[in-house]
Order: structure tokens, then C-alpha cells, then sequence
């Protein structure tokens, strides 16, 4: 919701959308402000791998234990049960399951299942924003009447203005703009743990094509998955920042990385956000 900083200081209760890259700052600020009392923390990956994605990964995995035909008989005879552990700080099995592409023999996926899994998360994480004014209401039941969606880096890439509109309803838009130095912590962090992305599809068409041809490569079969996500992720980087300014400038308001992170305790970050607001 657009108001005036006054007005943002005078809500009885404030309710926060956090926007930005994986490691920009989004959790810090969930987490530094939920220690107060009376903060619901709503963590939109967590909703995903927990709720709308949770059927596909066990999927995944029985699949993978198919081929193991003494692990297979052990699940046929219900000795062993599957279960998806995710938590806010271990979301593992959501990045196992969108994976990386690339050769098969290095851990890659074949380009057609790596798409339809992106398209999977993508629809996953546009419902799991769409939950956010029910985890609302749920929080007021609670007794609890601040509330801090902790969104996804991908949350950009969705193109949804219905989205964008819901949260900008329910809720303030704070987009965490990376600073140059936190722009090379993160770039220099992809280069060391290459993760798994979602990747907007004509950009990742885009981005593979060049790719290929900057190696000498034909298929996508050929590529070194990591080596992949090392190289893309500078350009990721940059795709997403005008998208994340837009969404900003249209439903929020946008804070610094640097700024944030001078932040220690709740008061002064809600001062920062007001701030940004005026």
C-alpha cells in the first residue's frame, strides 16, 4: 500500500512485503524484527517447498528411489516412509528439486524436465504470495497484528500484476536495493555455491543460446550445470534489478542493503522504512 510516512508510523499494525535478491538481506530484517513480539514471520519459500510444490519433491524423490530396487522394496512393503523436512533455515529440498541443467552425468537435468520444474516453482510461488492475506487474517486470530512476508528472489520474474496488486493491497512493498559491494559478496557467493535458480523462460532461452555458442556447444546435454549457474548469475543479477526498481517505484518503496545492515534492532529499522517513505 502507497502512504505517507505519518501514516505508515500511525498503523496499529504494519505489514511488510520484502523484496530483493536470495542473500540481499531479506531474512535478516524477518528475523530482527520478528525477536520483538507481536510479528508474524511469513516465509513465502518456505510456503512453497511446505505446501504447493510439497506433492512434486516427493514425487522426486520416490522416483529416484525406483531405481534402487532394494530401496524400492523397502517403500513397496511401507518400511520406509517419505516425509519433506523443510524449514525456514533448510529449504534444501526445494532447490534439489528445481535443479540445475546441464548434463545428466553431472548432476544436470535434461533441458524439458528443467523447464517444466521451473514452471512448477513459478506457479508455486505466484499461489504462495496469493496466500499471504489468508496468513494475514490467520495472524490477526493469533493475536498478532505485525506480519513480514519474506518473499523469494525470484518474486520479480513472476510478471503477474495481480500479484503485485494483492501484496501492494495487504500490504507495504520494501524493496532491499543491493549495494555494489553487496552485489560482489553475492556474485562471489554464486561462483563458490552455485545454487539452483528459477530464471525468467525468454531470458533463460536468451542466456543458454549464448551460452552454447560462446563454448562451442550444440546441446544443452553438453553443459557443466555449475559452470552454468556461475556464469549466469552476474547476468541474472542484472536482468533483475530494473524489474525490482519498477515493482518498487509502482507498489513500495525501496532501502539500501548498506543502510539496512547498520540496522540493529527493530525501532531503528522501521525507522529506515519510514524514512524511505518520505
Amino acid at each position: 500500500m502507497k502512504l505517507s510516512a505519518k501514516q505508515f508510523k500511525q498503523l496499529p499494525g504494519k505489514r511488510l512485503t520484502l523484496l530483493g535478491m536470495s542473500g540481499v538481506g531479506k531474512t535478516h530484517l524477518a528475523k530482527t524484527l520478528s525477536k520483538d513480539d507481536g510479528w508474524f514471520h511469513y516465509s513465502g519459500d518456505y510456503r512453497i517447498g511446505a505446501e504447493h510444490l510439497n506433492k512434486s519433491i516427493l514425487e522426486n524423490i520416490k522416483i529416484r528411489i525406483m531405481k534402487d530396487p532394494w530401496l524400492e522394496k523397502l517403500l513397496h512393503d511401507k518400511s520406509i516412509a517419505l516425509k519433506n523436512n523443510v524449514t525456514f533455515d533448510n529449504l534444501s529440498s526445494v532447490s534439489a528439486f528445481l535443479g540445475k541443467v546441464g548434463n545428466p552425468e553431472l548432476g544436470g537435468l535434461p533441458i524439458d524436465e528443467f523447464i517444466s520444474r521451473q514452471e512448477l516453482h513459478k506457479e508455486a510461488e505466484t499461489q504462495a504470495m496469493l496466500d499471504v492475506p489468508k496468513f494475514i487474517l490467520r495472524a490477526k486470530r493469533q493475536g498478532i497484528n505485525n506480519f513480514i512476508n519474506d518473499a523469494g528472489g525470484s518474486l520479480c520474474e513472476i510478471d503477474n500484476t495481480a500479484v503485485f496488486k494483492a501484496l501492494a493491497e495487504h500490504t507495504v512493498i520494501i524493496y532491499i536495493k543491493a549495494s555494489s559491494t553487496n552485489e560482489k559478496t553475492l556474485i562471489e557467493r554464486a561462483q563458490m555455491q552455485p545454487k539452483p535458480m528459477y530464471y525468467q523462460p525468454d531470458f533463460l532461452q536468451n542466456q543458454l543460446e549464448i551460452y552454447l555458442q560462446k563454448n562451442g556447444m550444440v546441446y544443452v546435454a553438453q553443459m557443466d550445470p555449475d559452470d552454468f549457474v556461475r556464469w549466469i548469475f552476474p547476468r541474472l543479477l542484472e536482468h533483475r534489478k530494473p524489474k525490482y526498481a519498477e515493482i518498487a517505484n509502482l507498489y513500495g518503496y525501496t532501502v539500501t542493503s548498506d543502510d539496512l545492515y547498520s540496522c540493529g534492532s527493530s525501532s531503528q529499522i522501521l525507522e529506515l522504512i519510514q524514512d524511505s517513505i518520505k
